[in-house]
């Protein structure tokens, strides 16, 4: 044997195992199952495949290579998952873009990313049009897709046609399992989102956890109805599907009575949901007329899950097992889970470190605390992502001393059970969202007239927490209600704008003179309960 050797090219070919590699290998497994379920579309392992490689080789014929930049404006929908693995097939990184978003939102994300290739459904076709006119991107590939029937625009082809249309060539690019494969936008306590860079490593890590601490397996059948530019639905959920060969339903938006015919129809066993969808299900009119017994798997995210609606999911779908996953986008997202029988032991927890996942809490010095004592969550996985784009400043600064911070407050226990006890960032999560309060400030800053500007969540019935903005008008300006939510209407997405407004003298301040949000918070807890009065 002397005298032969393997190049590291053809090792490295060999050894890969990134995103799109996930899908070839169930095809190989499962080709006749059925992979994916939308509307009436049906596709098999097989199916789906060929038609993720043909969404690979147009990509590429329109001119994108590796490292190319894709953002996608869409709805859920199979063309959503096939765009996502046919880019990583070719090493085009995916931008999934929040839909909710308005022009000049948008246009920071193409500008920032630098993205070359935009994608969109038909109804976000304007929103986008105004976008790509505020930033003027060099685009090779401009395409539209969806449901409605409005025909392409001027520029725009149909993603339609890819399917049916001329096969094309995919070359065998050499994508390494830390090459880039989507940068994530997600506020934080700037007023501009960061772009959170994630590897297929980072992913597939991610996967795993999912499936062993979530007792996901190939027999699943799973309803997705919430974002799948979301984290959450894509990567904890329809990606671990793609990669166990469960079968995946998915629905354009969580609509209650669609998820509730779907799980009756489709004899779904597993289901992801915020709690404010919970929420909506269990209040349906006619949820106990829906045969619900196939539903063994819950899982909940985004915001702890109200003891009170625990106890009535174990009484009115006793047969569901819950799961609390928490974490971030930064950590693809899963940072720990509270296992089903921890639900009402330890309620209102975010449970233990996932399987590939270290997290401990540290003090301002990044000294680790003792079980008991509040501190910054931070965490070592993985999961992680490779650093903020275009921002290695924050990425420092995220990842001092090797542990990834969070910017929770959190404490553990003895057991090592984790509980989230504040935000360092100020992030509110509402209805499943995130939004940073300091964008909402800016942008009640613009308003002349205001004088001071806290921006916060309390409680919510419905939303679980409700972002609230208390203000000061400056000396002699009178200022009202529905002068702010207008302003706000004008400059924010719709599920930023504040659900409460308050017009008041002063706000509280530490004697250095930071505002203290905590006490404001808890002034102002009770607005919620006043307002369904």
């Amino acid at each position: 044997m002397r005298g032969i050797f393997a190049s590291p090219d053809t090792v490295a070919r060999a050894r890969r195992h990134t995103v799109s590699d996930l899908l070839h290998r169930s095809a190989q497994r499962y080709p006749g199952k059925t992979a994916v379920v939308d509307g009436d579309r049906r596709f098999t392992f097989a199916e789906f495949n060929q038609v993720v490689t043909r969404f690979a080789g147009t990509l590429h014929a329109r001119g994108l290579a590796k490292g190319d930049r894709v953002a996608l404006i869409a709805r859920n929908s199979w063309e959503f998952g096939a765009l996502a693995f046919g880019a990583a097939r070719i090493g085009v990184v995916l931008v999934p873009i929040n839909f909710m978003l308005n022009a000049d939102e948008i246009a920071f994300i193409l500008e920032h990313s630098g993205a070359n290739a935009l994608i969109v459904d038909d109804e976000f076709l304007a929103v986008a049009e105004g976008a790509v006119a505020a930033t003027g991107p060099d685009l090779k590939v401009a395409a539209i897709m969806g449901r409605g029937g409005a025909a392409p625009g001027l520029g725009w082809e149909s993603v339609a046609e890819w399917e049916a249309g001329e096969v094309y060539a995919v070359p065998d690019v050499a994508v390494a399992d830390d090459d880039p494969v989507r940068i994530m936008y997600t506020s934080g306590t700037e007023s501009r989102p960061k772009g959170v860079l994630l590897s297929s490593r980072a992913l597939i890590s991610q996967y795993v956890s999912c499936a062993i601490d979530g007792g996901m397996s190939h027999d699943d059948v799973e309803v997705h109805a919430l974002p799948m530019y979301h984290c959450a639905q894509m990567d904890c959920f329809f990606s671990v599907d793609l990669y166990l060969g469960a079968t995946s339903i998915i629905l354009r938006g969580p609509d209650p009575t669609q998820i509730l015919e779907t799980i009756q129809r489709e004899r779904v066993t597993k289901l992801f949901c915020p709690p404010t969808v919970w929420i909506s299900l269990l209040g349906h009119p006619r949820f106990d007329e829906y045969d619900l017994s196939s539903l063994s798997k819950g899982y909940y995210g985004a915001a702890p899950m109200p003891a009170e609606v625990l106890r009535e999911l174990n009484t009115r779908l006793p047969q569901v097992r819950l799961w609390n996953f928490y974490g971030q986008t930064e950590m693809s997202p899963i940072a720990t889970i509270l296992a089903p029988e921890d639900q009402l032991t330890h309620a209102g927890g975010a449970g233990r470190p996932a399987l590939n996942v270290e997290t401990r809490i540290v003090d301002d010095t990044g000294q680790a605390l003792p079980p008991g004592e509040v501190g910054e969550i931070v965490h070592r996985s993985p999961h992680l992502t490779l650093g903020y784009y275009n921002d290695p400043a924050k990425t420092a600064e995220s990842f001092a001393g090797g542990w990834f911070h969070s910017g929770d407050l959190g404490v553990i226990d003895e057991d090592g059970y984790l509980t989230v006890v504040d935000r360092k960032k100020d992030m509110i999560k509402t209805g499943g969202e995130n939004v940073a309060s300091r964008e909402v400030e800016e942008a009640l800053y613009l308003l002349d007239g205001v004088a001071e500007v806290a921006v916060f969540g309390v409680s919510h019935p419905y939303w679980i927490e409700a972002v609230t903005a208390v203000i000061v008008p400056k000396s002699g300006v009178t200022l009202t209600e529905d002068d702010l939510k207008a302003h706000a209407r004008d400059r924010l997405a719709g599920y930023k704008q504040p659900k409460y407004v308050v017009v008041t003298d002063a706000l509280p301040k530490n004697p250095s003179g930071k505002i203290l949000k905590r006490q404001l918070r808890e002034r102002y807890e009770h607005l919620s309960k006043e307002m369904s009065k």
